[in-house]
């Protein structure tokens, strides 16, 4: 511990890891720390069974018991605390590509990707067939939007974008200048189309998208359909066997390849500051002197400000969600406009075809952003997330949690003390890996360029 290290890392969640396995492989001497005896943090995979009653203080049932067998000790139960998937050509491939950390991993498709409305869910088109078959669009609506979709560009390199403008004049849109709104308006979408192509494709949480510039917007398009076309599945989304847990174990692992130290179950006493600058990390009454300090916001809870709560909901089930086509995993998006709210619903839907429950058996989890509150209890919650727990169907257990969503007041620059969000309440990486990448660059002064990297990972079947 009486060492002097490059980088110290306070918490083992995905951010975290990722970030303490860049600066390893980049030949800092990073020692990582965690009060908990867990790798995970806020992100971890709970397992066996057993953990996720005792994390919500509940004691199982023997229903449970008697239907998953003999859980104890097995790998039968993997609970993410909070659940995403990766966009097969999303960042974070591109970074568990880059330092090699796939090696310890296995990845399987998501079945379907679906979108909630008039009450009903609908999956999203994964391809020509699907979009000519779907009943979310009218026919003259699908040649719209199938123009809509033609119109776009992208350069080979992935990094460039045009958009042809359908009246002729200019022939391809100024992007910085051209709102997402006017966009629709020239292409003649209707509301329920914009309402799919925002939150169902473009992944929007809120609606504020449409006043902004198509900088933005476009990418995020073609960030879904490339995902989709990659491994030609139903959806764009990837899931590790055995639960998200075990992604920041393989960061830790690749940190530890490079000469990183990791000390789980260390206490963490303070910050160690000379002229406003970190210097250190005080445990157990001993110092470890470092040039930076990278962590998560309960480490420092007075340079972070709370700016909202999200909800939780992890339900288990004896049947797949109705309407999905007896799907093994799968995400669903409920769009806020449908269900009169500010901020979309997600649910997500996992089972023994990941490998994180026993056969017959699934895993649900439904999340929001609060718009009401703030909450103290779980159960005075609930009723915002009410329309995504109605699509599950007859539920086994449930397990509720509020949590506070925090950002740091600054970016770390002047202190060298670079705090990582909290994560928000979709079922993807995106959002997490642009604070990584944000972050990245305030600690090294560089962006992170993973653009000449192949985005391909070996899929199970």
């Amino acid at each position: 511990m009486n060492e002097e290290y490059d980088v110290i890392v306070l918490g083992t969640g995905l951010k975290e890891c990722i970030l303490s396995g860049l600066m390893s492989l980049e030949g800092n001497k990073v020692l990582h720390m965690d009060r908990n005896d867990y790798y995970g943090g806020e992100s971890a995979s709970l397992h066996p069974l057993d953990a996720l009653f005792k994390h919500f203080g509940k004691t199982p049932p023997a229903d449970i018991a008697q239907a998953s067998g003999k859980y104890k000790g097995t790998r039968d139960w993997n609970v993410d605390l909070i659940p995403k998937f990766l966009m097969a050509q999303g960042q974070l491939v591109k970074l568990l590509i880059h330092t090699g950390v796939t090696r310890y991993l296995e990845f399987k498709c998501v079945e379907g990707s679906y979108v909630y409305r008039k009450g009903k869910v609908h999956k999203v088109p994964s391809s020509e067939v699907e979009a000519l078959a779907t009943n979310l669009m009218g026919i003259f609506e699908k040649r719209r939007f199938k123009k809509f979709l033609s119109n776009m560009e992208e350069s080979e390199d992935g990094k460039t974008f045009k958009v042809r403008n359908p009246k002729g004049t200019p022939e391809y849109y100024d992007l910085e200048k051209t709102k997402v709104s006017e966009l629709y308006a020239d292409f003649n979408l209707d509301e329920h189309t914009q309402q799919f192509t925002g939150h169902a494709l473009a992944l929007e949480y809120t609606d504020d998208y449409k006043s902004q510039p198509l900088t933005k917007f476009i990418p995020k398009v073609f960030l879904y359909r490339n995902s989709i076309a990659r491994y030609g599945g139903k959806s764009p989304y990837l899931y590790p066997l055995y639960g998200l847990g075990e992604l920041p174990q393989g960061f830790a692992r690749l940190s530890a390849i490079y000469g990183g130290t990791y000390m789980l179950n260390k206490p963490f006493e303070e910050m160690v500051m000379e002229n406003g600058v970190v210097v250190g990390v005080k445990s157990d009454g001993e110092i470890a002197k470092c040039k930076k300090v990278i962590c998560d916001p309960t480490y420092v809870p007075d340079q972070v400000n709370v700016v909202g709560q999200v909800i939780r909901a992890i339900f288990i089930l004896d049947h797949p969600l109705e309407n999905t086509d007896n799907a093994k995993s799968c995400q669903i998006i409920i769009p806020q406009n449908e269900v009169n709210r500010r901020n979309d619903i997600y649910v997500a839907c996992m089972s023994s075809d990941n490998n994180v429950t026993p056969k017959t058996l699934y895993l649900a989890i439904v999340a929001t952003r609060l718009e009401k509150g703030p909450y103290t209890k779980a159960e005075d919650a609930e009723k915002e997330i009410e329309n995504g727990i109605a699509l599950l169907g007859s539920t086994m257990e449930k397990f509720v949690s509020i949590s506070d969503l925090y950002e740091p007041k600054d970016n770390g620059t002047d202190s060298q003390i670079f705090i990582s969000k909290s994560y928000d309440e979709s079922t993807h990486f995106e959002s997490t890996c642009n604070d990584v990448l944000e972050m990245y660059k305030n600690i090294t002064g560089k962006e992170f360029d993973a653009s000449s990297l192949p985005a391909s990972l070996e899929i199970t079947e």
